[in-house]
């Protein structure tokens, strides 16, 4: 496994690919996930985001890679789910991951915790684990700075009501263009990134090092878009 500064050195200027599969969908299960990270690394990529602690444990054994560790947890009809509690928090730390990201949004979050004092805690009992900020909004990243998060994502823009029917590549990443004016933490983009024209030109314009999910694992949202392509010619 790779020590805390040495996730930084590897992933800069890189790709981030991230291998999740949910209960409902057809490659959910660790040893798949374990092998879609092999390939992923295999082709190139830095680093592994991953969902679940029996998928990072899957990742971790099978392959020699830092591994950027959520857990999707549901608290009733609360929309924060993305290692929205210190509970799952230290459950990711517990195993070793070298980054562990979470909900960075504005939102209240399950049990009204407090994310100042979700951070606060974890740099106390894990001083070595890195801590990502999943963000919506430039206000958001701006407060997740202020409250030390390691690294900020905008990994949650365009899902959040309030940014609902936004692209992170709209009007040439703008946001991407507004945080780098103003965060001192190392960006990762991620969200949306569906082509690798957008995957080179945030790291253009400054970016710390990009995440992709769907458009490299999540082979049922890639055959749909051949299905549609085909269905406009045959129709």
């Amino acid at each position: 496994m790779l020590k805390k500064h040495d996730f930084m050195k590897a992933v800069q200027g890189g790709l981030i690919v991230s291998c999740q599969a949910l209960s409902d969908e057809p490659l959910h299960s660790p040893f798949i996930m374990s092998r879609m990270a092999k390939a992923a690394l295999e082709a190139g990529g830095k680093a592994i985001r991953a969902n679940s602690i029996a998928d990072i444990q899957c990742i971790q054994d099978a392959n020699d890679t830092s591994v950027i560790g959520i857990i999707k947890q549901n608290y009733g009809d609360c929309p924060v789910f993305i290692t929205p509690t210190l509970k799952e928090v230290r459950a990711l730390c517990s195993i070793g991951c070298e980054v562990v990201a979470l909900d960075g949004t504005l939102r209240e979050r399950p049990g009204n915790e407090n994310l100042a004092e979700i951070v606060a805690t974890v740099k106390q009992e894990y001083p070595e684990t890195l801590l990502m900020a999943d963000c919506s909004t430039l206000e958001d990243a701006l407060y997740c700075q202020s409250i030390d998060f390691d690294i900020i994502a905008t990994t949650l823009h365009g899902y959040t009501a309030e940014t609902t029917g936004q692209d992170i590549a709209d009007n040439d990443f703008q946001l991407l263009t507004e945080l780098l004016e103003v965060i001192k933490k190392p960006i990762i983009v991620e969200g949306n990134i569906n082509t690798p024209e957008k995957a080179a030109r945030v790291l253009e314009k400054g970016a710390f090092a990009v995440v992709v999910g769907g458009a490299i694992t999540r082979p049922q949202l890639i055959a749909k878009k051949f299905v549609e392509a085909v269905a406009e010619v045959t129709r």
